[in-house]
């Protein structure tokens, strides 16, 4: 391998490599004029089910779920390796062209809201679920959600790229980011043998933030075979905790929306009613 050395001066004269090369660059702002399409709920959710989408579909639905009528919400697919969010409407409402992006139009002035963490507060300071009001418990999911967020990109774009998506094997990427991932997991492993939740005894948008990332890799559904790869069965409390989550019949919906992968009766493009889940699903459509 030739050694590479760092011009004086970076600049952008190539694709980046990889699965998303085709999206990726170094400026920000629209790329094309398109609207957003607005349906008939006060929530709009504009997302992919990547992790960081399932979060907050997640979120809506267990809102649903414990009778909050109030978060009944549209969902509508961005394809982001089309590169539907570098559309005008799109960055209007999450200017780091990134999903989820939610915009509330319940009161007399919308609201926009990006960035996933600051989604699930927003929601569960305006229901009043999900997150303890009272110190110290709210400090202490609030301190998980904030971990979850920085921790995440080591990985997503740390050890998921350059495991599963460079367009070459590095082995000093991946033993970095590998020895990364795996002390995460300690982490987590050490929180979940002290209680049953992040947060405490209660499940809170500390789990929902954390579950389809960490919870996802103690499954065995990120990265191919990364979950061979890191012994993720090592982590028995994370693994004890994941598929406690992943039973619950909020989950499993929330993981369906805007889900534009894998099988077809587990894809449902866009949300617009609970009955969605019953007819929409790609495997239904397509018998159609």
């Amino acid at each position: 391998m030739t050694e590479y050395t760092p011009p004086k001066v970076w600049t952008w004269n190539k694709p980046s490599g990889g699965a998303f090369a085709s999206i990726n660059r170094p400026i920000a702002g629209p790329t094309h004029d398109k609207e957003l399409p607005v349906g008939k709920h006060p929530l709009q959710l504009y997302s992919l089910a990547t992790p960081n989408g399932v979060k907050v579909t997640v979120m809506l639905e267990e809102l649903l779920a414990r009778g909050h009528t109030g978060a009944e919400y549209d969902a509508w697919l961005i394809r982001i390796n089309d590169g539907d969010q570098f559309g005008s409407g799109f960055v209007e409402v999450n200017p780091n062209s990134k999903i989820p992006a939610l915009m509330d139009r319940s009161g007399a002035t919308p609201v926009r809201i990006f960035e996933s963490g600051s989604i699930l507060i927003y929601l569960a300071e305006k229901f009043g679920e999900f997150l303890p009001s009272e110190q110290p418990a709210r400090a202490e999911v609030l301190s998980w959600l904030f971990w979850q967020m920085g921790s995440a990109p080591y990985l997503g774009g740390g050890f998921g790229h350059f495991y599963a998506y460079a367009p070459e094997k590095f082995e000093y990427a991946i033993d970095r980011f590998s020895m990364e991932v795996k002390r995460q997991m300690d982490v987590l492993d050490r929180r979940l043998a002290e209680t049953e939740y992040l947060g405490g005894k209660d499940y809170s948008i500390a789990d929902m933030a954390v579950w389809p990332w960490y919870g996802g890799l103690a499954l065995g559904r990120m990265y191919n075979d990364s979950a061979e790869f890191l012994s993720v069965q090592e982590y028995k409390h994370v693994r004890r905790w994941a598929k406690a989550i992943d039973a619950r019949p909020a989950v499993k919906r929330g993981r369906m929306v805007n889900r534009a992968f894998g099988e077809p009766a587990l894809q449902l493009h866009e949300r617009h009613d609970a009955s969605d889940f019953d007819t929409n699903t790609q495997d239904k459509l397509a018998a159609e």
